[in-house]
């Protein structure tokens, strides 16, 4: 016993021998014992929501040398609080639940991890140490609904479940329409889940059979059934990508990317928990933040944006980004 207790005294005496001399740092000592989880509602192997999640847990790793796990959940409320329960029991600091359907259940399992923060995407939330994590997705929603107004004739928006986010970005939508044109169409749609791409897809032609030429789905997973339908309804039907870029799907028919990079956002918000300065509110993304959200458009499409309809949605953008235009009212 005495030579196993003078052997460990002499392996800590000499890991701080190593520290003191430079040999260990202690940023990468602290960084080893820094851990974050994603939980997603579906599979990161999918271009859209779920691979966003991702990306922003690879740019912890990446970045902040934090130890990284993730997993792939159904829309399941108790498989949600399970997770978390699982990962925040396991010493891990911070937990995203990349998904406003996440937000009960954190808000459930906090109160028994108070030093574990709970991160929650497309939420507006903060609550000790829940905190919401939302882009406002009504703001470039605001300038494609401008575009819709002014070159077609109808629109139809085809959402996943019928969810805040989902709700804001469509207002968003439908408010800058109706600042060029009050009485523009426009036909709104939930198929109920995020993964059923025949529903988006039959949905999205439902719209598209009823004259509607500027189609945007937003469903996560199931958003490429949307533009499976706008590519097979021929180049007259019109979209923006959301999210990621669709234009493979649907190389006719894109007229530009909405781009969220809410993966370096959320890089920044865990690196202030790292660095012990967390967020005092929710956080929200918005077209003031240049490095986040890009709303850019397509030059190499058989149909683009006419460039005075181009600088009027910049003006219209910078007024956005100023507080000058609000776009999500109801």
């Amino acid at each position: 016993m005495k030579k196993t207790a003078f052997s460990r005294r002499s392996l800590l005496a000499s890991i701080f021998g190593l520290a003191l001399a430079g040999m260990i740092r202690p940023d990468i000592a602290h960084a080893e014992d820094f851990k974050m989880g994603l939980l997603v509602p579906g599979s990161v192997s999918e271009e859209g929501w779920n691979r966003i999640g991702y990306n922003a847990l690879k740019g912890v790793e990446d970045q902040l040398g934090a130890k990284i796990s993730y997993v792939e959940l159904q829309q399941n409320p108790a498989s949600f609080e399970k997770a978390f329960r699982d990962y925040a029991s396991q010493g891990y600091k911070v937990i995203l639940g990349h998904g406003f359907e996440f937000q009960d259940a954190a808000l459930e399992v906090a109160l028994d991890y108070p030093d574990t923060y709970f991160l929650i995407s497309s939420s507006s939330i903060h609550e000790g140490n829940v905190i919401g994590l939302n882009t406002d997705t009504s703001q470039p929603f605001y300038l494609m609904g401008v575009i819709a107004a002014k070159m077609g004739q109808k629109a139809g928006l085809v959402g996943g479940m019928e969810i805040p986010p989902i709700q804001q970005a469509f207002a968003g939508f439908k408010n800058g329409a109706k600042s060029v044109n009050p009485d523009f169409p426009i036909s709104e749609a939930y198929i109920g889940n995020f993964t059923d791409t025949t529903a988006a897809k039959e949905a999205a032609l439902s719209m598209i059979s009823q004259g509607a030429d500027f189609v945007v789905p937003n469903a996560s997973g199931a958003t490429v059934g949307g533009y499976q339908a706008i590519s097979e309804s021929g180049p007259d039907v019109r979209s923006f990508s959301i999210f990621s870029d669709f234009t493979e799907v649907a190389p006719n028919n894109i007229l530009g990317l909405y781009v969220a990079d809410y993966a370096q956002g959320v890089v920044e918000v865990v690196r202030s928990i790292h660095d012990g300065t967390p967020p005092t509110q929710n956080v929200v993304f918005g077209l003031k933040d240049p490095k986040v959200i890009s709303f850019t458009f397509r030059d190499d499409g058989p149909v683009s944006v006419p460039e005075d309809i181009r600088a009027e949605v910049k003006a219209i953008s910078d007024k956005i980004a100023a507080g000058e235009i609000k776009t999500d009212a109801q």
